[in-house]
């Protein structure tokens, strides 16, 4: 506690200045050991170990759609996956996208040591945490469907971008279809 003089002769205590600096160093500390952390499992050669693991290394036949845009700066189709789609709004899987499913799950179920992350994606409209709770849906949507196609939920995975990673920037509703998707990434 530190006593402070203040005007005409009363003192006042303030309490807790060392616990703010020691707080502060903590959460630097902290800060800087999970930085070192991420630099040595993203670092040059990571997943070498795993080529032998199918070939698909760390990131999977397409890589995820994060993954794809640090290195590459855009976005695209890829892998052996097809996507979905959704309307506005809405995580209902679609009639012509159980087609889509159903293809998919043939192709894990010949593919049996595969594990598929879903990515959840939205289009720009609505907030971020609506987003991203919606994309948080759209992919668990899809892999509920997936388990009654007789896919295990132990080799699927779901994560959701929201609107963070959309494949279109146009302002038009054709865009926003494209961004309002679920893409599937092969992972092992």
């Amino acid at each position: 506690m530190i006593r402070t003089q203040l005007g005409r002769g009363g003192l006042v205590v303030k309490a807790g200045g060392w616990r703010v600096a020691a707080a502060t160093a903590i959460v630097i500390a902290a800060l800087a050991l999970a930085g070192c952390a991420w630099k040595k499992g993203g670092g040059a050669g990571a997943g070498e170990g795993q080529q032998g693991q199918g070939g698909l290394g760390q990131e999977g036949v397409g890589g995820s759609s994060l993954a794809q845009f640090q290195k590459t700066g855009s976005l695209g189709a890829g892998g052996p996956l097809g996507d979905i789609h959704f309307d506005y709004n809405d995580y209902t899987v679609r009639q012509q996208d159980g087609d889509i499913l159903k293809t998919n799950a043939d192709w894990l179920q010949k593919n049996a040591a595969t594990r598929v992350q879903i990515e959840g994606h939205c289009d720009e409209r609505g907030s971020e945490e609506y987003n991203i709770a919606l994309g948080a849906k759209r992919a668990q949507a899809a892999k509920d469907y997936l388990q009654t196609l007789g896919i295990s939920a132990d080799r699927l995975s779901t994560i959701s971008y929201g609107k963070e990673l959309p494949l279109c920037t146009d302002h038009t509703e054709d865009c926003w279809q494209q961004n309002r998707r679920d893409h599937f990434v092969v992972t092992q």
